[in-house]
């Protein structure tokens, strides 16, 4: 195990082997030697493992399974990273009676060098509308399981939450789940704290969507059932305001028939066959642009991941968005 911040073994560290069974439990624990090397004699040899590694107080995991060679990096932290800017902002929203239920998601990458972890109090700030009712927020750092985590409201500042989530090296994603009173037409203000590549806003064929910034295209994305409006290059701060109105219910994505069960989303890891869920590429032929094929290979690929999750709600924090990071990156890969 490496530092990646100073470039040499990372010393003293504690490890943790968590089983992925139900519950999660922990096997053993070790601390790395003066070459941070650690090892762990594994009880069940047919059981997929996480391993955990605490590093100035932020963890670190990768999956294992009995007679696997790890090679974990950590770094070092501080409360101010530089180089920390927003990838994209996904926001899917549909209707539900009375109410309009949205579903933000937030990629923010660090590309410190050297690379330095960021850890505080207060390492993201989202601005959702003033009368947004919090159902849940999630996180996931680089190739992490999600979690459920709290946001903090700023007092005096209605609608704006803070979290206290590392943001290690990588891209980590964010994800708030909320409602708004809903009468049949909505405006919305969205509001970043970082520069963001792109914000795409996706929304149910029977809804209609408009905004007075000319800046918004709509992408032709080949899937039946939801519409995309996509604005790129924005800058921190306020961004173009969009309103949508009438009545649908966004329909699950291609290939989201049902959530994985953790067993199987935990075998997908080690070459068994991913559930279908997880593999779903996005469909419609050929895309037209590069900025297309970021947005829509992040729509299907991360929603696949965060919105099931969002759906999910109290199992949510029980999914893993690694095999869907890995398949994004792939698909923001290509030319």
């Amino acid at each position: 195990m490496r530092n990646q911040t100073r470039g040499q073994p990372a010393v003293g560290d504690d490890v943790i082997l968590i089983r992925l069974d139900q519950g999660m439990p922990e096997e053993a624990r070790a601390t790395t030697d003066a070459h941070g090397a650690f090892m762990f004699n594994p009880q069940h040899s047919d059981r997929p493992y996480l391993v955990r590694v605490m590093h100035q107080s932020v963890d670190y995991e990768q999956r294992a399974v009995a007679g696997d060679f790890l090679s974990v990096r950590v770094f070092d932290v501080a409360s101010q990273v530089p180089n920390v800017t927003g990838s994209i902002e996904i926001l899917r929203t549909g209707t539900n009676g009375r109410r309009l239920h949205v579903s933000d998601m937030y990629e923010i990458t660090n590309e410190s060098s050297p690379p330095l972890t960021q850890t505080g109090a207060r390492t993201f700030d989202a601005y959702l509308p003033p009368d947004a009712k919090v159902d849940s927020v999630l996180a996931a750092g680089p190739g992490k399981l999600a979690a459920m985590i709290s946001a903090t409201p700023v007092t005096g500042e209605p609608g704006h939450f803070t979290v206290s989530f590392p943001l290690r090296p990588g891209a980590t994603r964010f994800a708030f789940n909320y409602d708004l009173p809903y009468e049949g037409h909505a405006t919305l203000q969205i509001m970043r704290a970082y520069p963001m590549r792109q914000l795409a806003i996706m929304i149910p064929l029977g809804m209609k969507f408009s905004s007075p910034s000319p800046a918004f295209e709509t992408l032709a994305n080949g899937e039946k059932g939801y519409q995309v409006h996509v604005v790129t290059g924005l800058s921190a701060g306020k961004g173009p305001s969009f309103a949508v109105s009438g009545a649908g219910a966004l329909p699950p994505l291609a290939g989201q028939a049902r959530p994985a069960t953790q067993q199987e989303d935990a075998r997908s890891s080690h070459g068994a066959p991913a559930p279908s869920w997880a593999l779903a590429k996005p469909g419609g032929g050929q895309l037209e642009t590069s900025s297309q094929s970021l947005v829509l290979g992040l729509l299907t690929a991360v929603f696949l991941a965060i919105c099931g999750l969002l759906i999910a709600r109290g199992r949510a924090a029980q999914k893993t968005w690694l095999e869907e990071s890995q398949y994004c990156t792939k698909l923001r890969s290509k030319p």
